[in-house]
Formats: C-alpha cells, sequence, structure tokens
C-alpha cells in the first residue's frame, strides 16, 4: 500500500470511492475546490496495482486566522481494504499535513450518530472528542457528532512529511487546466 498526496488524476477515482462507501456524496466541482485551495492536504491510498482505494479530503476552515484550525471534509476506504490500518496513515498525513503547512491548532469532522465503525475509529485510534451534537445535520435528517482533535502534541513530536511540504505550483496548473476544459 501506497499513501501519497492527491493529484488532479485522482479526483474521479476519489469520487467514485466516495460512491462505494459512503451515503454522503459531492460534485466534482467540491473536489477540484479542496484541490486547487488546499493541495497538499488531500490524500489517497493506493494499492499495489495502483488503484485508489482511500482518501481523505481536507481543507482549512477559512474563518479562523488567529485559530487555525482544519476540517476532514471526507474519509473513505473500501471495504476491500478496511481494517489495515489505512484511515488512520491517510488522517494522520493529512492531519501533519494542516500542521506543517498551516500551523493549525486542531483538527474537526462530523459524523453520523448511527456511524458505529467510524465512532470507534475516530475516538479510540484517532484521539478525537466529540464537542457537540449537531440535530439533523445530513441531508436525511440525521444528527452528527461534532468531533475534534488537538494537534499540538502531534506537532512537537518533530516528525516531519517530505510529501506534505511539496511545491505544489504544478499540481494548481493541472487542476486550473482541467476547470477550464
Amino acid at each position: 500500500m501506497n499513501i501519497r498526496c492527491a493529484q488532479p488524476s485522482d479526483l474521479m477515482n476519489m469520487q467514485h470511492c466516495n460512491l462505494l462507501c459512503l451515503p454522503e456524496n459531492y460534485q466534482m466541482k467540491y473536489y477540484f475546490y479542496h484541490g486547487l485551495s488546499w493541495p497538499q492536504l488531500s490524500y489517497v491510498a493506493e494499492d499495489e496495482k495502483g488503484q485508489i482505494v482511500g482518501y481523505v479530503l481536507a481543507k482549512m476552515e477559512e474563518d479562523c486566522e488567529d485559530n487555525p484550525h482544519g476540517h476532514i471534509t471526507s474519509l473513505a476506504v473500501k471495504r476491500s481494504h478496511r481494517r489495515l490500518g489505512l484511515a488512520q496513515k491517510l488522517m494522520d498525513q493529512a492531519a501533519r499535513a494542516m500542521v506543517e503547512c498551516f500551523k493549525a491548532k486542531y483538527v474537526s469532522l462530523h459524523v453520523r450518530k448511527s456511524n458505529r465503525a467510524a465512532l470507534n475509529l475516530y475516538t479510540n485510534t484517532l484521539n478525537f472528542t466529540i464537542s457537540e451534537v449537531e440535530p439533523k445535520y445530513y441531508a436525511d435528517g440525521e444528527d452528527a457528532y461534532a468531533m475534534k482533535r488537538d494537534l499540538m502534541p502531534q506537532h512537537s513530536t518533530g516528525v516531519t512529511s517530505s510529501s506534505a511540504t511539496t511545491n505544489t505550483e504544478p499540481l494548481l496548473d493541472k487542476m486550473a487546466a482541467l476547470l477550464t476544459k
């Protein structure tokens, strides 16, 4: 398995993975928005054949200059590749990039109250805590848990990732070209 920063050519496969795994689906322009605005924050997991089997779509919240924090928009791993630690690796890589590139203090996400597997992953493996319940958050009316994870302890470990700090200008040019087609 390989975890790497998402590229413009990955966006269709990320969306396909989303359609297979989650009830929440996004239009392609939403993937482009994330890729163009925060190209260093979204990652994919590839199998031995180079097929995308999981992804994390992440961003920085734009309204909090004095307290920068990231947000996980979507995390998905195909059923055939679950319980291999890919979700944790994807989330850790995105969090690391948030700290290194944007000095994020914490990361947030939303999860369905009924999604026990995700709740277990977020609370027991990734150290997220529930900050509040957001009633009727999802389109079908289901409530969501708003969750947070402090990123400051991770930052102090001195762990670095060269892929999180790569030059993203060529990536932005490719994405802009795809949008104008």
